[in-house]
């Protein structure tokens, strides 16, 4: 299975921060963010790694390169500046994503859910496998709600969406390469249709999109053994 990480955000609530460094690669417990993702990953047994970038790309191709410190082979999929938010990134690599599920981690994001699953997560027929968390300070309503192992977007209670997903190519079919699109219309409706599952992760995860998270979690991080 190939694993994408999404790193193409311009990181406007990280500012000043992100104005000269792209936020995939501000340092928390000593390593880039993005660096804890490709770890985990390399150590599920991944190898390829597709990583999406337009605010400072170069940057990320620079400093993570092929990734042979990791063991990976890396390939790149730059955006326009402004980018082609989530669906519209992953249609854009989908030529290097080929015509297996993936799974697909946002870059903003820590979380110590075991990637290895993703590989037995989705099931024949389904279209998407999302990991939910519960809801933190900042979003409270919750995204979507798992009811048995079938997500909805219709319940009374909500989880958050964790950023973390597996998807069949099929999912993002109709969308059009170049063109920017969200991925949670294309979630709904998938959801309508009975073709999403998902799980409830209780461990560690953090949406690191403020500096005040940064500073907290690159704090925790250095404190630990």
């Amino acid at each position: 299975m190939k694993a994408m990480v999404l790193a193409a955000g311009r990181g406007e609530r990280m500012r000043p921060l992100t104005d000269h460094t792209p936020k995939p690669l501000l340092a928390v417990g000593g390593k880039p963010l993005i660096a804890w993702h490709l770890e985990r990953l390399a150590a599920a047994g991944f190898t390829d790694i597709v990583i999406n970038h337009a605010h400072l790309g170069q940057q990320i191709e620079g400093a993570l390169g092929t990734g042979s410190h990791w063991g990976l082979t890396i390939r790149y999929s730059p955006e326009p500046p402004g980018a082609l938010e989530t669906a519209g990134g992953i249609v854009q690599a989908l030529p290097l994503l080929g015509e297996q599920p993936f799974l697909v981690i946002n870059g903003d994001i820590f979380c110590d859910w075991d990637v290895a699953r993703a590989a037995k997560a989705l099931a024949p027929g389904d279209l998407a496998h999302l990991v939910l968390v519960p809801n933190p300070g900042h979003n409270t309503n919750g995204d979507f709600a798992l009811q048995g192992q079938r997500v909805t977007s219709d319940a009374p209670h909500k989880d958050t969406f964790a950023g973390i997903g597996i998807y069949h190519p099929a999912l993002f079919a109709g969308l059009v390469a170049g063109q920017p699109a969200k991925l949670a219309p294309l979630l709904r409706t998938a959801m309508g249709a009975g073709k999403v599952s998902g799980e409830r992760h209780q461990g560690r995860w953090v949406d690191v999109g403020t500096p005040q998270r940064l500073d907290e979690l690159d704090r925790e991080l250095k404190a630990q053994p």
